[in-house]
């Protein structure tokens, strides 16, 4: 009785460290400490866990001794471009876990011991925790860019597949909770719930898979949080209700700073329309390439510089030397800002995790919403390898896939130089009047190697 007791009083401490670890994680400031803070309470969580008995310590010292071992070597081998694909794989692995556990705890049940509650939840389990899963490996294999995952999905009428897969995983469901003993049902929802996270996923854009992955991290919590439930265990409760609903919360703000409904994103894809212009269209003849040099005399007579940063960024690793070019403005006395689209990169948050990387001050990096009113008062604007976020089509042409969607107005600025290795389309597969604006220059190459000729122009002059 009184272990229980204390398990109860840790699960309660583990439960408060997740809630002030999650409320760290809402700012890049904190977010260290708030990862800190998580794993900690999830340190307190495993313990109480062991606690209460039953355990085969040389499977647990065994699974913690390779789990750990694999984090490490990801920890310094996956670059901070491959953090989506990493947190893809991660929800991942919480939804397989989730339908291993609760499939392990159902049929280890006795029939007579299987309430309502667990029947139910070891269906939910399953499903989400199957979807989550295969959801996120295509989710991986698409920020990898691999060819054999189409855009618009692998045929016709996938969606009614998805429709009928998940009609019939909840029929499952229903037998598994009308007949506790049926527990054939459940290792029949779990195949058809990995069907079902192929044919949901992969007809979706690869210009919303941030706010996928998004959701994929809400469908692990509540996998997580259903398993709970099958176990009686009150911190997975916690732990997965949290995930679920801060990954919810992330989703809607992500499909607001896209126009999109959460309802687009689950079932309608996103891809050039048959009104699309084409590339020659929009850039034939009006393109205008620019040097370093050139670059560098814009900045004689500057006096407020914006820099827009994309994944192309991420991509070339640059955030120190644009952090260097931005000391360098600075110092000869023009105010220098970051614009930040809630989208940009491949994962919410990505362009402030790289530049507060490059110690860059929080108070530089400016949201959408303030920065877009002052790009009229603004001399340069500095676009490094983005490309949806910037494209005016979202604002001019409504038959556009990103119609609609709120976008950096670095067209508004004075001059905008882009700096981008080719003229290629961002993940919406769309070309950008931007780059053919009449106030724009583009900046040919690799971003580090440009911004590093620029500063070096700029010490030059």
């Amino acid at each position: 009785m009184l272990n229980q007791t204390i398990v109860n009083l840790l699960y309660l401490l583990s439960s408060v460290l997740f809630i002030y670890g999650l409320k760290g994680l809402s700012h890049p400031r904190t977010a260290v400490r708030g990862n800190l803070i998580g794993a900690v309470g999830m340190l307190i969580a495993i313990v109480a866990t062991l606690m209460l008995g039953n355990v085969r310590w040389e499977i647990v010292i065994s699974g913690m001794i390779i789990g750990s071992g694999i984090g490490t070597v990801w920890s310094f081998k996956v670059p901070m471009t491959a953090m989506p694909e990493l947190v893809a794989m991660f929800n991942g692995f919480g939804g397989i876990a989730s339908v291993l556990v609760a499939g392990a705890a159902f049929i280890t049940t006795e029939t007579e011991n299987v309430d309502l509650q667990m029947t139910i939840s070891t269906a939910a389990s399953g499903l989400i925790g199957g979807v989550t899963f295969t959801g996120s490996v295509v989710a991986f294999f698409k920020l990898q860019n691999v060819k054999w995952i189409p855009d618009g999905g692998f045929f016709r009428g996938q969606q009614v597949l998805s429709t009928v897969l998940l009609i019939l995983c909840v029929l499952l469901g229903a037998v598994l909770v009308y007949s506790p003993a049926s527990v054939w049902a459940y290792w029949v929802i779990v195949p058809l719930s990995f069907v079902l996270g192929v044919t949901l996923v992969s007809p979706i854009g690869g210009a919303d898979m941030p706010v996928v992955i998004a959701l994929l991290n809400s469908y692990s919590g509540l996998a997580a949080c259903a398993t709970g439930f099958v176990l009686n265990n009150s911190v997975l409760i916690v732990a997965g209700s949290l995930v679920g609903a801060s990954g919810v919360i992330l989703t809607n703000i992500m499909c607001k700073a896209m126009n999109r409904s959460v309802w687009h994103v689950v079932f309608g894809t996103l891809g050039p329309s048959s009104s699309t212009p084409s590339a020659d269209d929009v850039y034939a003849g009006k393109v205008k390439a620019t040097s370093p040099e050139e670059v560098a005399m814009l900045f004689d007579g500057a006096r407020r510089v914006v820099i827009a940063p994309g994944y192309g960024m991420a991509a070339a690793q640059c955030q120190h030397v644009v952090r260097d070019l931005a000391n360098l403005l600075e110092a000869r006395g023009i105010e220098v800002e970051y614009a930040i689209h809630p989208v940009a990169g491949r994962m919410p948050g990505h362009m402030n995790v790289l530049l507060a990387e490059a110690d860059i001050p929080y108070d530089k990096l400016k949201e959408m919403d303030e920065i877009n009113p002052t790009f009229s008062q603004t001399d340069v604007a500095i676009v490094i390898g983005a490309n949806d976020v910037v494209n005016p089509v979202a604002r001019t042409d409504p038959n556009s896939p990103i119609a609609g969607m709120p976008i950096l107005d670095v067209d508004k600025a004075r001059t905008v130089v882009v700096i981008k290795r080719s003229l290629s389309p961002g993940f919406a597969g769309i070309p950008n009047p931007l780059f053919a604006a009449d106030n724009t220059l583009m900046l040919f190459g690799d971003g580090k190697k440009a911004v590093l000729e620029t500063i070096a122009a700029i010490k030059a002059g």
